[in-house]
């Protein structure tokens, strides 16, 4: 394997491992207006992502330094051309970071209420606009003859990405509801409106994935060139997430939650094989000879030795630290106990 697909694969492993993580407590804060009656209960389900979020978003920060690094042109052609969403995205998180820290400085409902609908309208916005990225990266973007995105912001909401939108936020709901499975004692009230919200917007996760892997096959036309087993990836999807409903009818939690992650995992993978597959990191839809292809985007091949010696260092040591993160946090959490867990 040479250097330049190497990279292309660790960035997709790091956008892989963004999705897995910061999509289950994008998933808990949704989620919360909805299950939280109490204030005990609101902070019982802070505290089950509470030392763990900031830490998963090391992920997003860590694909776009590799992306800038060893794919320059493509990190230029897509930060530039879907400027407005990464902009978007980027405040969504910083607000959804100012929430957490501000929400308990003031001992008033109404205070307390404003911050809480700021995280979840902060964890909405990305899990959204992350699948309208994702579906406009293999749908194609108007790239014209110099590798310039052209055209306007509503270019970027078509059908099929907003679709994909849809599909990335289901799922990251789905997933937040059985990291809760997994993090709130069993004989409380909160975990059995988890139950309950996993199996309702499992239902919903399981008709949008089907419908992005339809419109993705039959109507646009996006994964023709996946070659050997090329339904595999959406399959697989699928099959994990009807899973889903077998793990939690036999209250598998941990099952669940490792079915809707591979559910992410394949759903991801299958977005960076189109790419690859085609040859194409940002296909255009102006002209197919306007695409840009992996090869020419990448930096020159002593930028990819070093950042293979700098990411085969530092890439270890943070998924070390985060396996002991989660070990160290493992302990499930109840209502009239989560106000003084992690001091969330």
């Amino acid at each position: 394997m040479d250097l330049v697909t190497l990279w292309f694969w660790l960035i997709a492993l790091t956008f892989t491992l963004y999705f897995f993580l910061e999509g289950f407590d994008f998933g808990v804060d949704i989620l919360r207006p909805t299950l939280a009656r109490t204030e005990p209960e609101e902070r019982a389900l802070t505290g089950t992502i509470g030392p763990f979020w900031d830490g998963n978003e090391v992920w997003v920060i860590a694909a776009a330094g590799l992306m800038f690094s060893t794919f320059p042109v493509w990190y230029g052609a897509v930060f530039s051309g879907m400027y407005p969403l990464f902009v978007a995205i980027l405040l969504a998180l910083l607000l959804r970071g100012v929430s957490f820290e501000y929400r308990n400085q003031v001992d008033s409902q109404r205070w307390r209420s404003f911050w809480d609908w700021m995280s979840f309208a902060g964890s909405v916005v990305p899990s959204f606009l992350w699948g309208v990225i994702m579906a406009k990266l293999i749908e194609g973007m108007p790239v014209g003859r110099e590798g310039r995105v052209q055209g306007g912001l509503l270019e970027m909401f078509t059908p099929f990405s907003l679709l994909g939108g849809v599909t990335t936020l289901l799922l990251f709901m789905l997933h937040g509801a059985n990291f809760l499975l997994l993090r709130l004692h069993t004989d409380t009230v909160l975990y059995d409106r988890a139950r309950k919200a996993a199996l309702r917007w499992g239902a919903l996760a399981t008709v949008a994935v089907v419908g992005f892997v339809v419109m993705g096959y039959v109507t646009e036309g996006l994964f023709e060139s996946f070659g050997v087993l090329p339904w595999f990836f959406p399959v697989a999807a699928f099959l994990t997430l009807a899973s889903i409903w077998l793990a939690l009818s036999l209250r598998r939690d941990t099952l669940a939650f490792t079915m809707s992650g591979l559910t992410i995992l394949f759903a991801t993978v299958t977005v960076f094989i189109a790419l690859f597959t085609r040859g194409e990191v940002l296909p255009s839809t102006l002209d197919p000879d306007f695409g840009l292809t992996l090869e020419e985007t990448a930096s020159q091949h002593y930028t990819l030795v070093l950042m293979t010696w700098v990411g085969g260092i530092f890439l270890p040591l943070i998924i070390g630290y985060q396996i002991w993160n989660y070990y160290v946090f493992r302990e499930r959490v109840r209502p009239d106990e989560g106000s003084l867990t992690h001091g969330y």
